[in-house]
This record gives structure tokens, sequence and C-alpha cells, in this order.
């Protein structure tokens, strides 16, 4: 069998807290519980119980495609407009004014607004406690 033939079976959140929940309550092992849910890898379930262990019910929840950074995914095919170009190197303008003035022991407000004016040029790129 080739591995493009392989069918993989995704589980649910409830499903995986139904398995962890009779694994811990009802102290069955991992291979009995995976008979009983009809899972085909015991494997599947000791990875849950660990999960649940570590981080609770959010161990269990599926984290694929959520991206946390804005870093991350693949880079902007659509430039940016002129306004949106401006706003940035006006941003980009006064990080490096502050920068220069907190290096020179200069304070020009709190840091917080010296990195928010910088990363935070634009709401719609970087999500900003503002």
């Amino acid at each position: 069998m080739n591995k493009s033939d392989a069918k993989y079976t995704s589980y649910n959140f409830e499903f995986k807290l139904r398995a962890v929940t009779m694994y811990l309550n009802e102290q069955l092992g991992y291979r009995k519980v995976a008979k009983r849910m009809g899972i085909k890898d015991p494997k599947r379930v000791r990875i849950w119980v660990k999960n649940y262990q570590q981080y609770g019910e959010e161990g269990l929840k599926e984290l694929r495609g959520k991206t946390i950074s804005t870093k991350r995914g693949r880079p902007r095919k659509k430039p940016l407009t002129v306004e949106e170009e401006k706003r940035k190197l006006k941003a980009e303008n006064e990080f490096l004014k502050k920068f220069i003035a907190l290096k020179k022991g200069k304070q020009y407000g709190s840091f917080l607004c010296f990195y928010r004016s910088f990363f935070c040029y634009h709401e719609e790129n970087f999500n900003c406690l503002t």
C-alpha cells in the first residue's frame, strides 16, 4: 500500500475528550480504549491523554491551519497601496526617531508607545491592543 493510498481519520474534540475520560475514569489501557472507540492506532489515545494532562481541554483542540504570528503564512501577493506604504514609512520614521532618542537618553513617551508606533501602524496588518 502506497502512502498516497492511505486514508487518514481525523477525530473531533468531543470524540477525543470521550476517549481521554474513558482512559482516566475507567482505568482502561490505551489499547482497550482504542479498541472500544474504533481508533486504529492506540498511540493516538496516549498522545491525547498526554496533551490533556499537560494543557487541559485546549490540548485536544485542532490547531492545524490557525496561525499564531503575523509573520507566518504566505508572503503578501498584493502590494501595499500608496496610502498604506506612506503610513508604513511614517511609522518606520517615528520608530527610528524614538529609538535614537532613547539611545541618547531622551524620553519621548513610554516604551510601549515607542513599540506600538512601529509594529501597530495599521490595525489590519497587526493585532494591536489599542
